[in-house]
């Protein structure tokens, strides 16, 4: 067990869907200026094909780091916190405590609804806890706003 690694948790892994989505938005902005740099290669002089080549090998790193980024997203429901972690290389843990949870916010861009995924916002006092869950599951990401909701509600209560 290491700091990053809470003992006899069990991590939720977002959807995989998310890497088709990602990857859609990372060639799409990176397609775009490649086909412009090909056009232009072929049509002029062969010093563009460099930029060209430079569009494609960006995509396919872009292409891993985006594949690496959506497979270490993962969340964890422990009796009074969540835990959302992220990164491989830069690796994030965020503990949100669902006492200090103001209200919890789903969203789903047109894209993310194709692929049936959401992104679950967690909203705290302290801008420092705030965390967010990209690529949910649709009806999870409901059921997860619903009970984050009433744990946070239940965890007031007490107080």
């Amino acid at each position: 067990m290491s700091w990053y690694e809470p003992g006899g948790a069990a991590w939720t892994y977002v959807s995989r869907k998310l890497i088709p989505a990602r990857l859609i938005v990372l060639w799409i902005c990176l397609g775009l200026p490649l086909i412009a740099a090909v056009v232009v290669g072929a049509l002029t002089t062969a010093w563009v094909w460099i930029a060209a080549a430079v569009f494609l090998v960006g995509g396919a790193w872009g292409s891993w780091i985006v594949y690496r980024q959506v497979t270490a997203h993962a969340w964890i429901e422990r009796e009074d916190d969540l835990i959302v972690k992220k990164g491989r290389l830069w690796r994030s843990v965020t503990v949100v405590p669902y006492g200090r949870m103001q209200y919890v916010e789903v969203e789903a861009g047109p894209l993310s609804r194709a692929f049936g995924i959401a992104k679950v916002q967690l909203h705290t006092a302290s801008p420092g806890t705030d965390a967010s869950i990209s690529g949910v599951p649709e009806s999870e990401a409901a059921r997860l706003r619903d009970r984050l909701s009433s744990r946070g509600e239940a965890q007031l209560a007490g107080l």
